[in-house]
């Protein structure tokens, strides 16, 4: 008697590109991790497929889903990527009708009805939190059973949407099974630093504050979990013992909300002594309050911390609920330097107040602040953020492919989008102009070259040079090229 085949799933990242995600390194699809180790409970082979990492077109894509013989296939998708995503299911099922499609991911966990009005490819979204979801809906598609009863899920039903109850977030995150045997490790580099290898660690879910423009607190509703700082530990030397990894992303969105539990991290780090590198997020009053600790971060690892301004006027802060003092971060970005580690962050502009004055100050309080590494977004109004509703009347960009931080989705009421789209790049080329002889005067090796890699490939990037391509702008990387054949 033949045996019963066992039933595969295919996890897929959409073949989006906008530029800057991509500038610094290819990173890996860790939601695919955890949700590939949870097919795998259920009793399923599990495959992941990241086109976007390797570049794939349409065409490619389709020659891989020819080739995998899938039976189920599952995208994720955020507010640029949706498009993509759900072209990417519709191609599923032209090649195999049968197969059947889940979409999760933040967009469509508030949007589904959107989604399901907008094509036939999706037959499941799942809303929210996924490992304990997807295992659930899997064992019912498998059983038959009524996906009614399966929280956390939406679905069609005679041409009317079925949402089902919510599911509460898993308690425990200690316990989720991560599929890592299934990445393809060699695609994975961080191109700042030579030789690496580049992965990404959880160490903790959710953001409990409540910013306006948002969507990770909006998706995980305020909520903050933390893992075991030794089970985090124990799975960086797992990484790097196994695959090679040496620099890790902590994908965290506020990795030392618990200041103990972080504290014992770093300490558990620095006992290890493995020469990692560690990039991390968080939030400037965290590095206050740490500042008598901050040896320790770059004792364990860290080179690399983004925190979030967002914006130089009180007012504006105030606006989008960051719950900061403009003078905080100044003292938040010197505190970091003293410890020899690099700074990014960013600056939004393009809300409905902005001027050409209004711009031109912050860009001037940018250099003030005098982060390592700037990024100038434009705001970006997710269609279920808190913000949304205020800004509604002044959005005049509806491609869903365009909200991505680069492209002006808001027109101000005295700017037009394309005034917004130039002021953006032109900050971006003023701030590392004027950052340049500072930092070929460094005398630590490490961040000047860091940083010296990190202009180039900013100022070298495709989204800078499409948006203006010519100009000063173009020099900036030929100068960075230059000045470092000369050894400055």
């Amino acid at each position: 008697m033949a045996a019963t085949r066992v039933k595969k799933i295919l996890f897929i990242t959409p073949p989006y590109h906008c530029g800057v995600v991509e500038v610094a390194g290819r990173w890996i699809p860790l939601n695919f991790v955890y949700l590939a180790g949870t097919a795998r409970e259920a009793g399923f082979d599990a495959e992941i497929y990241d086109a976007m990492t390797k570049d794939h077109g349409y065409p490619e894509i389709e020659q891989r889903l020819k080739a995998s013989k899938f039976d189920y296939i599952a995208t994720t998708a955020i507010t640029s990527t949706i498009n993509d995503a759900l072209k990417t299911l519709e191609l599923a099922k032209r090649i195999n009708p049968r197969a059947i499609t889940i979409l999760g991911g933040v967009h469509p966990s508030f949007c589904y009805e959107e989604v399901f009005r907008t094509t036939e490819a999706v037959d499941y979204i799942i809303c929210g939190e996924g490992e304990a979801t997807l295992k659930a809906l899997l064992t019912a598609l498998e059983a038959g059973a009524e996906l009614a009863e399966v929280p956390g899920i939406a679905f069609k039903r005679e041409d009317r949407v079925v949402k089902t109850a919510k599911r509460c977030f898993r308690e425990n995150l200690d316990d989720l099974p991560a599929a890592w045997d299934l990445l393809d490790w060699p695609d994975y580099k961080y191109f700042v630093i030579p030789n690496s290898r580049l992965g990404a660690i959880s160490t903790s879910r959710g953001c409990d504050h409540d910013c306006i423009f948002c969507s990770q607190q909006k998706f995980w509703e305020q909520s903050w979990r933390g893992r075991d700082p030794q089970k985090v530990v124990d799975e960086i030397k797992h990484l790097y013992d196994t695959y090679g990894v040496n620099v890790f992303l902590i994908a965290d969105e506020y990795p030392t909300r618990d200041r103990e539990r972080w504290e014992a991290m770093l300490d558990l780090l620095i006992a290890k002594e493995l020469p990692i590198y560690l990039l991390m997020e968080t939030r400037v009053p965290d590095i206050i309050r740490d500042q008598e600790i901050l040896w320790k971060y770059r004792k364990a690892g860290v080179v690399h911390i983004y925190i979030g301004i967002e914006a130089t006027d009180q007012e504006t802060l105030d606006f989008i609920k960051k719950e900061l003092d403009v003078d905080q971060s100044k003292r938040a970005l010197d505190l970091i330097h003293e410890q020899g580690i690099i700074t990014e962050t960013s600056f939004v502009l393009g809300f409905p107040d902005e001027t050409k004055k209004s711009i031109e100050r912050t860009l001037k309080l940018a250099q003030y602040y005098n982060p390592d590494n700037a990024h100038f977004l434009a705001i970006t109004p997710w269609p279920y953020a808190d913000m949304y509703q205020d800004v509604k009347d002044r959005i005049k960009v509806h491609d869903y492919s365009k909200y991505n931080l680069i492209d002006p989705i808001i027109e101000p009421k005295k700017m037009s989008l394309l005034q917004v789209d130039v002021a953006i790049v032109d900050c971006y080329r003023r701030f590392y102009m004027k950052k340049l002889p500072e930092v070929f005067n460094m005398k630590d090796t490490f961040k000047k070259d860091y940083l010296m890699k990190a202009m180039k490939l900013i100022m070298g990037s495709s989204f800078i040079i499409k948006k203006l391509g010519k100009g000063t702008l173009g020099k900036v990387p030929a100068m960075i090229e230059e000045m470092m054949a000369k050894g400055l």
